[in-house]
């Protein structure tokens, strides 16, 4: 099934806030990159 692993978006977005957790640089930018990842994951029907 496809909705069970993340997509390369999403473990991009994830790469992308760990390194800012961690550094405290660009955390707006990978927030933003987070949310736009979840929300491409979001089916468009069954919600």
């Amino acid at each position: 099934m496809s909705g069970e692993q993340p997509s390369n978006r999403q473990r991009k977005a994830s790469q992308a806030q760990s390194e800012a957790d961690r550094t405290g640089k660009g955390k707006e930018q990978a927030s933003r990159q987070q949310s736009e990842a979840d929300r491409s994951a979001v089916p468009k029907h069954g919600l």
